[in-house]
């Protein structure tokens, strides 16, 4: 029976999918050029003094970007500022539980093999309640300019519980597949498969990472995969219904080989940045203060880019008195800027928000 957009995709077919090479000669090439590209972003991770910077840093801009795709839409400066002290308006927040939901799914796959119940801890994160599969029929996906149903998931508790147990099988198989390519298969499937009522996108992406993890890819949830993905958005969603519509598997896995190796390659570059930026600031502010000599004041600096003089306190052993000394005397150094946000007094590392936050 062909494929109808506007009905239950109930016959969703298992993985892998039968009669497809998902490794042809272009998948092989573009598979050692991501692989490569991941290799040489471990190596300049390792390079970094403080890899707290990475920590705390690129999973906020990856929460950022994973949001604005389902149309999401803050500011980084918005993240930063709200990252310790909690608030910000609605998507602020909801772009922090992505991040909140990231960690808690590193932490879980660190214990236990990765679920279908990792995936509905993942989402209850991501939506501040708890999650189940869906139980309600009746949900369909629609093209959010002309409202044209493009999608209709499988409909039934029991039924998507079937397919996510399938998945999961599929996602720990121990066959010859490259991780890389599965992870690309897996993410297709977990989307086409659509288990909760919300959230499902940023879910998907988030156990993109993990399967990365897991595999020792990548050792920290480092890589800032939801940028090359905005990129091409109508990329992103035209090629998963092709694969629901004409099995184009191997468009597919190209498309998601490439966003992984420009963003390994985008994020080494951010990496070099932040190290000439830290460099130079440390430099200027060893002349403008006397914390400037203090190594752990200066990785402070650089976890976020706001900072608390109670940070500072608790860090660097220092009295309040002198932690606000060393920030006031870089604010007039001109490295810093200094901001009210409610009570609190914050102070900005300005030119490493602008490295952060830029194409590189």
């Amino acid at each position: 029976m062909p494929w109808n957009p506007e009905a239950p995709y109930n016959d969703l077919p298992a993985l892998p999918p039968v009669h497809i090479d998902l490794e042809p000669r272009a998948v092989l090439k573009a598979t050692v050029e991501a692989r490569a590209a991941l290799a040489t972003l471990a190596q300049a991770g390792h390079l970094l003094p403080n890899p707290n910077i990475l920590l705390n840093a690129l999973p906020l801009l990856e929460a950022q970007a994973s949001s604005e795709i389902e149309n999401i839409v803050t500011t980084a400066d918005e993240l930063f500022k709200h990252a310790d002290l909690g608030g910000g308006d609605h998507a602020t927040k909801e772009a922090l539980r992505y991040r909140s939901a990231l960690f808690a799914g590193v932490e879980s796959i660190r214990q236990r093999p990765l679920t279908a119940a990792t995936a509905a801890r993942i989402c209850s994160e991501l939506q501040g309640r708890e999650m189940a599969v869906r139980a309600v029929p009746g949900t369909r996906i629609a093209n959010p300019t002309t409202r044209e149903i493009v999608y209709a998931p499988p409909e039934g508790a029991p039924l998507i519980g079937e397919k996510l147990s399938a998945w999961e099988r599929f996602v720990h198989a121990d066959d010859d597949l490259d991780p890389l390519v599965r992870m690309a298969v897996a993410h297709y499937q977990f989307e086409a498969i659509h288990p909760f009522h919300d959230g499902n996108g940023r879910t998907g992406r988030v156990i993109n990472i993990l399967m990365l993890i897991d595999k020792g890819l990548l050792q920290d949830p480092t890589l800032y995969l939801s940028r090359a993905i905005i990129a091409r958005k109508n990329d992103y969603y035209r090629l998963l219904r092709a694969v629901t519509a004409d099995e184009a598997w191997v468009d597919w896995i190209l498309y998601m080989l490439d966003v992984v190796r420009e963003s390994a390659t985008s994020t080494t570059r951010k990496i070099a940045a932040i190290r000439a930026c830290q460099e130079h600031i440390a430099e200027r502010a060893r002349a403008a203060t006397s914390g400037g000599r203090d190594a752990q004041f200066l990785a402070v600096l650089f976890e976020q880019p706001y900072c608390r003089i109670s940070t500072v306190v608790e860090r660097c052993d220092v009295s309040r008195q002198t932690a606000s000394s060393w920030l006031h005397s870089l604010v007039a150094a001109g490295l810093l800027h200094q901001v009210k946000v409610g009570r609190e007094l914050l102070f900005v590392n300005h030119e490493f928000m602008e490295v952060l936050t830029r194409s590189e």
